[in-house]
């Protein structure tokens, strides 16, 4: 990961919060039945009907007629004209589309400002949110072995990049990848593998893989916006090809923290750490801050019934790479994250997350009839 540029956002990260399930957002006992009558019986109190909530992390200045964060074009473009009290949340306002009920929020950046967020959000009296898509719209950083800057990318799991033994790098054994390992292991390839779940936290979620599926296949063609400025920062990257390709909409999972780490070598751990925890089966693609938290709000609210888990979507757009290119030192590029010169791709990638996320978000909304009892399933 890397510095976080000064009044801009940068989602690149290990991380504190995180969370898990085998499959789908909860763990089995929570969702397998489908959602339930919340335990606070606040659903026959809800006065305003949400069939979309749109989850963004942060944003630079005003809310609208500046430069725009995750949250502004959702506002002018969508668009989201009532504003609404976001009590016990860092941004306090949201903003809705009474027409298509849409809702959005921003939750403010980090973890920890996302759990508090979405918690306030799922308990708030106003909403009946039992059969409501939440859909987290947010930028992040790029493994220029995946893909390159520019690019949307649908996560089909969210692996926890934070809870972890470590051993610093200077007493690190010489036959280890690196000095992480499980909380509940001793090396790196720990064999067995620990359970996802444990007393010592969640370490994977799995999203629903029809409902993800079908984003990725309704907004797959879309053609990206590209410019000058990134194509100078791609060609820079001799060797890796994913890397040099023009930005595309892409499925792969993203590793989830708040510790901004930057570098060659801390790159491959975290590509090392999802094929572990995914049993070979994810590849890393993007890395960002909040998605843990996101994902552990819902699980837990899962439980009381008043969300459903299997529809939660995750959309992160990349606005830089998390490594330096070949001639470049980890320190160099950390410096000039610091800087802002890494950023070519972050109105780029702001305006992405806007564009392919809106499109998901309008079809659910207008196609209501459709989605309210049955999430859409590419398979179907």
């Amino acid at each position: 990961m890397m510095t976080r540029p000064k009044g801009l956002r940068h989602h690149l990260a290990l991380s504190l919060l995180l969370c898990s399930v085998p499959a789908g957002l909860a763990a089995a006992p929570a969702h397998a039945a489908g959602p339930t009558a919340p335990a606070t019986g606040h659903a026959s109190a809800a006065t305003i009907p949400v069939r979309v909530v749109v989850v963004t992390t942060f944003e630079i200045g005003k809310d609208t007629g500046d430069t725009p964060g995750e949250y502004q074009n959702w506002i002018e473009k969508f668009p989201l004209s009532q504003t609404l009290p976001a009590p016990g949340t860092d941004h306090e306002v949201m903003h809705y589309n009474p027409e298509l009920q849409v809702l959005a929020i921003a939750s403010g950046e980090g973890p920890e400002h996302m759990a508090s967020a979405m918690t306030a959000l799922l308990l708030d009296p106003r909403f009946d949110l039992r059969h409501s898509y939440f859909v987290l719209a947010g930028i992040a950083g790029i493994d220029p072995n995946f893909g390159t800057i520019g690019s949307a990318v649908w996560a089909p799991r969210v692996i926890n990049g934070g809870l972890s033994h470590l051993i610093d790098p200077r007493e690190t054994p010489k036959d280890w990848p690196d000095g992480f390992t499980p909380v509940q292991g001793s090396r790196p390839d720990e064999t067995p593998r620990p359970p996802l779940h444990s007393l010592s936290g969640d370490m994977l979620y799995t999203l629903n893989p029809g409902l993800t599926r079908w984003a990725y296949e309704l907004t797959r063609s879309v053609s990206l916006p590209d410019s000058e400025g990134m194509k100078q920062s791609r060609a820079r990257y001799h060797g890796y090809a994913a890397a040099q390709k023009p930005p595309s909409v892409m499925l792969g999972d993203t590793i989830s923290g708040e510790t901004f780490w930057v570098g060659k070598l801390m790159n491959r751990w975290a590509e090392r750490w999802v094929r572990y925890w995914t049993d070979n089966q994810g590849v890393m693609a993007t890395t960002a801050e909040e998605d843990v938290a996101f994902c552990q709000a819902l699980a837990l609210q899962a439980k009381a019934g008043r969300v459903d888990p299997e529809r939660a979507l995750i959309l992160r757009t990349a606005s830089n790479f998390d490594m330096p290119p070949p001639g470049q030192t980890a320190a160099q590029l950390l410096s000039d994250e610091a800087n802002e010169k890494g950023y070519s791709a972050f109105i780029p990638s702001v305006n992405a997350a806007y564009q392919i996320g809106s499109i998901v978000v309008r079809d659910l909304a207008t196609h209501w009839d459709r989605y309210e009892s049955t999430p859409p399933d590419a398979a179907h």
